[in-house]
């Protein structure tokens, strides 16, 4: 018996090749699909390192630029204030980027714009701070002038006081008076001098005051100071004293002389106690300098 064909059989290879077909097409658009994905993703990560290495450049500009305003100093002070401001707008650009989360080419561009505004004013500043330096050395170098003037005239005119002052001082020292020839005798009570110190009952200091013809002539006072064998003043009254460089020393006798210029013989009398065997030291002491000194051994 014969088989009847509908034409299943020629239907159904038909139809598997649509669905390989249409498996392939899509096969093939994953792929695109996932390629252009890849590449966009490359692109996207290209641009962020791109815009990264853009926003490190223009933090690194923007913190040179900042530093660059704080190395400049200024002694004006409308200058100063000013640049104050320019600093402190590029310190708040540089703020504004750190804070920046995503980056595109128009806020680059808008950032280097700004930078560039900065840049600008910060070389008319530089012109200005340049044109004042000039200016100031001009000042200083006029100024140095004068002052090596003033300087050079301070030196002369302290020289001549230096010249003055060493030439009173001279004279000060050559009009001191000079004591000579000072002596110590021992008296007994009748005032004739006594070989031996344990039988006087005074001292009499005998001097010669040199003649100085640029002293001051004039009645004033002769001190005498008479250190004993034991080292101490020799005094009758502990309320002798006299005023030898802002220093009350004691003293042993005095005396007023009349002093004219030319040599003067004086005698001083001491009418204390404490008169042994030694060695004696005697000071003359005059218009508040001491004149004279010597040293005398009693028996």
């Amino acid at each position: 018996m014969e088989e009847i064909n509908y034409g299943y059989e020629d239907q159904q290879p038909s139809e598997n090749r649509s669905a390989k077909g249409y498996k392939i097409i899509i096969i093939v658009l994953a792929v695109i699909l996932v390629a252009v994905s890849g590449m966009f993703m490359k692109q996207t990560n290209d641009l962020k390192q791109a815009y990264a290495i853009e926003r490190a450049q223009l933090t690194n500009e923007i913190s040179t630029l900042v530093g660059q305003y704080d190395s400049l100093r200024v002694e004006n002070d409308t200058l100063a204030y000013n640049m104050n401001l320019e600093r402190n707008r590029a310190d708040s650009l540089l703020q504004k980027l750190s804070e920046e989360r995503t980056l595109n080419r128009a806020k680059i561009r808008q950032y280097e714009k700004e930078l560039g505004t900065l840049r600008t004013v910060m070389r008319s500043y530089v012109h200005q701070i340049d044109s004042l330096s000039t200016i100031n050395k001009g000042l200083v170098a006029e100024n140095t002038s004068m002052r090596t003037q003033v300087a050079t005239q301070r030196r002369r005119a302290d020289i001549a006081e230096e010249r003055a002052q060493e030439q009173e001082i001279k004279l000060r020292q050559g009009a001191v008076i000079k004591a000579r020839d000072i002596s110590l005798v021992a008296l007994s009570r009748n005032d004739r001098v006594v070989e031996r110190a344990s039988r006087a009952v005074r001292l009499r200091v005998d001097l010669v005051l040199s003649g100085n013809a640029l002293a001051r002539p004039g009645e004033r006072p002769v001190y005498v100071r008479i250190t004993g064998p034991d080292g101490y003043i020799m005094t009758d009254d502990v309320n002798k004293v006299f005023d030898y460089e802002g220093e009350m020393r004691t003293y042993s006798a005095s005396r007023d002389v009349d002093y004219q210029l030319e040599d003067l013989p004086v005698g001083i009398l001491y009418n204390g106690g404490g008169i042994t065997e030694g060695k004696y030291l005697v000071e003359v002491y005059m218009d508040g300098h001491l004149v004279g000194s010597s040293e005398v051994f009693l028996r």
